[in-house]
């Protein structure tokens, strides 16, 4: 492939990877591909019927109607009134301020990539991921919804203030009847009208958007002239039938501006409430939350990722130029009393007052259609993602030409429900907060793909910073509480509750997920930080390298070591036999997915390690020194015990095996995770590692100064049997003398220090809590000085903070066995392992097995190797007689310091 075509190259890569086929819906028509495996997609894409809106027509538009909806005709007054020009200004830089910061992080994702239907909910959830797309998702689509009521009842209450029976205008006009059911009625029969609008389609919606557009526009123009062209005069303004007063309407006087420039706040006659600065302010950002109008309609607009920024950005300027020259134009000409006493005074000063009306109307309605059409939108998003089940499935459905018309007739029928309110001032601040809900999560998963430092997040418009996103977030949450406390506390609360809803729904997403990023990020940083040179055994922790032959027979195993961690790193070790000269790639890769799959249905938090290697040995030895990274390497080498025993399959007894289930996230399902692992050996198959092998292994971790645990039946260990609530009390018996070495009696040597700190930390968690530790002291009846060594044992344990049970055990008949040779004439050997008789081992196996009481787990002392490899069988032999039918039994060998009485 030529230089020149690397860019379009690189571009049709990055579409195909941002406009993958979302979950739950079917994959679209390829386009033609040229390079091979490459996969890139370098043809003309198809051409989506749905998408044929402009930036103008599909963004500027809905955009600018959205944010003057009724505001700008009926607030304007209220807000120069009650705060004076100064702080009206102030109030609109900090609105546009705080809106400006959110229009940034909308520019930064949507220039990231493709932009799918769903707006700020697809941008949300592709980036954090289903569980907070979804819940600010369905906010942000209530939100819709609830505006959309509350703006056809504002629709309903100005023409009513007109044309109603208790309107304050002249008789003749008054027509209308009045009263609850017929303002439901007119509302009704206003939400009819968006609502056949809205079901014909996107393009229809855009030329009536786009007549109100004109009219808004032209009635805006014809109040600007009023300004200049009509001359000072007296304004009636009656407060009801008996009660009208005169203000003046002075023209461009200085006077006039002098008056207005400082606040001066007093009572709304329209709720006889006290105004402060706050509570104005609260109303004026409500005409300004209409900034993802625009953004609603990514479905529908021919380049999402260009006419979203482009067009938002012309709306936020273009109405930010009006309200503040009608803040100004409105502080040089009227009197304060107009201001406050008559909120929609543009009427009273206009050269043709019914025009006026006609733009409140059209703004009203507008607005409505807005609502209800992005709200639809984002309702169709929710329902492609599947995040909520069968409930929204029916608005998956779309016309030919792509309009979601059951998410419109949902989205009616939620509406027409809003509208029984009847009047929804409470709403309409709850609406409020769930905008800015949906803008601070827009700002924050700008500010994750900043600080994740992803090297694909490379947006074209670079006028954003995380401290912009930061800021942005604060700006949100703080005029949340500030517009209401209760809305703002009762809508974290929801999207906490939908969190967790999607979150136990468990919904599978090939999105990726930001979170994983900014662990990544973060990891990193800590794991830099975590040095090996300033560890303090007062912090030690077991970090378990657990070599998993076949998880059928060692699930068990898994779990308890899953348990004995204590915090601590856990890896799963396991070695493919083979040369990777011999073969035509890598087969470890595939194999991650199935062992992954399998620590999620055993329930454990572990890693997984995998190699490949001519020898169990070698492949053991590579995961000993590579496992791991910084200051997370293991510690602990745990092997299972190299016998005849044949344990059940556990992937028949366990139901989570056994039972049929759906995939997991990554596409593995139960029958394909079983087909994986071999069956379980039987009794009398020869094993593939020789015992000579499995020492040498044991003698390798331990000269590369690794802690040893080897663990014999434990696929016997049933922690539901033993402590369920009619079991009796069970034990974790340690036994901390070297019985295979029994001439060196220590008992608090490291390695023996090293077996009681695990059976401690086993009964610090919290399953294994009802089990008693108890510690065994091996005595001889002509030792004198055993109950010196209790004494020390208890000491001991008193300044170790460990709760045990000391027994002291006569072992005459055990000792008396130790130290006789093999047979009669053998010579005698230096080597400890050879004066160890069978006899022996049998009688200690004899004397571990009748202790009394329940015992769930044994911790024994594992002595090391020797050093003649020709021994190794011999050693393996002892380790098997002593252990032989003890139960679960975990043999120790301790090289590290991990005890600590200091503070």
């Amino acid at each position: 492939m030529s230089t020149e075509s690397s860019p379009l190259l690189s571009y049709r890569l990055f579409s195909v990877v941002d406009e993958g086929e979302m979950p739950g819906t079917q994959a679209q028509e390829e386009t033609p591909l040229v390079g091979g495996d490459m996969g890139v997609a370098v043809g003309p894409p198809h051409p989506d019927p749905a998408r044929r809106l402009s930036t103008f027509f599909g963004v500027v538009v809905p955009t600018v109607l959205s944010m003057f909806s009724i505001v700008v005709f009926m607030r304007v007054g209220f807000v120069v009134g009650h705060a004076g020009f100064l702080q009206s200004l102030l109030m609109l830089v900090v609105a546009y301020v705080i809106i400006l910061l959110t229009v940034l992080s909308i520019c930064a994702i949507c220039t990231n990539g493709a932009i799918q239907g769903g707006g700020a909910y697809f941008m949300i959830s592709r980036t954090l991921g289903p569980e907070f797309g979804g819940s600010i998702g369905l906010m942000f689509y209530l939100a819709n919804v609830c505006a959309c009521g509350v703006y056809i009842l504002g629709l309903v209450e100005a023409v009513l203030d007109v044309f109603g029976a208790e309107g304050t205008d002249p008789p003749g006009a008054r027509v209308l009847p009045q009263g609850y059911f017929y303002s439901f009625l007119y509302g009704s029969v206003v939400l009819l009208l968006c609502l056949l609008v809205c079901l014909v389609g996107a393009r229809i919606y855009a030329r009536a958007a786009f007549l109100i557009f004109l009219v808004v526009n032209l009635v805006l123009v014809a109040i600007f002239v009023s300004f200049v062209a009509v001359g000072p005069r007296q304004v009636p303004v009656a407060r009801d039938a008996n009660h009208t007063f005169n203000t003046s309407f002075t023209g461009f006087r200085l006077a006039t501006l002098r008056a207005n420039l400082p606040a001066m706040y007093s009572r709304d006659y329209t709720t006889n409430n006290l105004m402060t600065f706050a509570t104005v302010f609260a109303v004026m950002f409500n005409g300004c939350t209409g900034i993802m109008a625009g953004s609603n309609m990514s479905g529908e607009l021919r380049n999402a990722s260009s006419s979203i920024p482009k067009g938002t950005i012309i709306a936020v300027v273009y109405t930010f130029i009006i309200y503040f020259l009608l803040f100004l134009m409105t502080s040089f000409t009227c009197e304060r009393t107009l201001l406050k006493e008559d909120y929609g005074f543009f009427r009273s000063i206009n050269l043709w007052p019914p025009l006026v009306l006609v733009g409140v109307y059209a703004a009203s309605l507008s607005a409505s259609m807005s609502s209800l059409i992005g709200a639809s939108r984002i309702l169709h998003a929710l329902a492609k993602d599947d995040l909520f089940g069968i409930i929204l499935a029916p608005a998956k459905i779309i016309s030919k030409g792509g309009n979601p018309w059951v998410a419109v007739l949902y989205t009616w029928a939620l509406v027409q429900l809003v509208l029984f309110a009847g009047k929804l001032n409470t709403i309409a601040g709850i609406v409020t907060v769930f905008y800015l809900v949906a803008y601070a999560a827009v700002d924050l998963a700008c500010l994750a793909l900043e600080w994740a430092s992803a090297p694909n997040f490379r947006p074209t418009f670079q006028l954003f910073s995380w401290h912009t996103c930061l800021l942005g977030i604060a700006s949100c949450v703080l005029m949340m509480f500030l517009i209401s406390p209760a809305g703002a506390s009762g809508s974290l609360v929801l999207m906490l509750a939908l969190l967790g809803f999607i979150h136990l729904r468990a919904p599978a997403s090939s999105w990726g997920y930001i979170s994983q990023a900014l662990i990544f990020h973060q990891v990193r940083k800590y794991l830099l930080l975590l040095d090996v040179r300033k560890e303090h055994v007062k912090f030690w922790r077991p970090q378990m390298l657990l070599m998993v032959a076949n998880p059928r027979s060692g699930a068990q195993l898994i779990r308890f070591v899953n348990d004995l961690k204590k915090g601590g790193l856990f890896v799963l070790g396991h070695v493919e036999i083979g040369e990777l000269d011999t073969m035509p790639s890598d087969p470890i890769q595939a194999h991650y997915n199935f062992w992954l799959s399998l620590v999620d249905k055993l329930n454990v938090k572990a890693f997984v390690d995998l190699t490949l290697s001519p020898s169990v040995r070698q492949g053991t030895q590579h995961l000993l020194r590579i496992t791991g990274l910084g200051g997370m390497k293991p510690n602990t080498l745990v092997l299972g015990f190299y016998d005849a025993f044949v344990p059940d399959d556990y992937f028949l007894r366990d139901p989570a095996f056994s039972q049929a289930r759906e995939n997991d996230h990554f596409g593995v399902d139960l029958p394909a995770l079983q087909a994986h692992f071999p069956p379980v050996r039987g009794a009398g198959v020869p094993k593939a590692l020789p015992a000579a092998e499995y020492v040498a292994i044991v003698s390798d971790a331990v000269k590369m100064h690794k802690n040893v645990c080897l663990a014999r039946y434990f696929p016997l260990l049933d922690k539901e049997r033993l402590f369920s609530s009619k079991a009796e009390g069970c034990f974790v018996d340690v036994w901390p003398l070297n019985l295979l070495r029994p001439d060196t009696p220590a008992y608090v040597d490291v390695c023996s220090l090293f077996l009681l700190q695990l059976a401690c930390i086993l009964t610090m968690v919290s399953s294994w809590r009802a089990a008693c530790l108890r510690l065994f002291l091996c005595v001889e009846s002509g030792d004198r000085g055993w109950v010196a060594k209790e004494e020390k044992l208890k000491e001991l344990l008193s300044k170790l903070r460990i709760k045990a049970a000391i027994r002291a055990v006569t072992w005459d008949h055990v000792v008396a066995l130790h130290g006789q040779r093999l047979a009669a004439g053998e010579p005698f050997l230096n080597s400890a392992a050879r004066q160890v008789t069978d006899e022996y081992l049998a009688a200690v196996n004899t004397l571990v097995l009748q202790q009394g009481g329940q015992v769930a787990v044994r911790f024994l002392y594992l002595p090391r190797p020797p050093a003649d490899t020709s021994m190794y069988e011999r050693y393996l032999e002892q380790l098997e007689i002593l252990t032989r039918d003890l139960g679960p039994t975990l043999l120790v060998h301790g090289l590290t310091p991990v005890t600590c009485t200091e503070l």
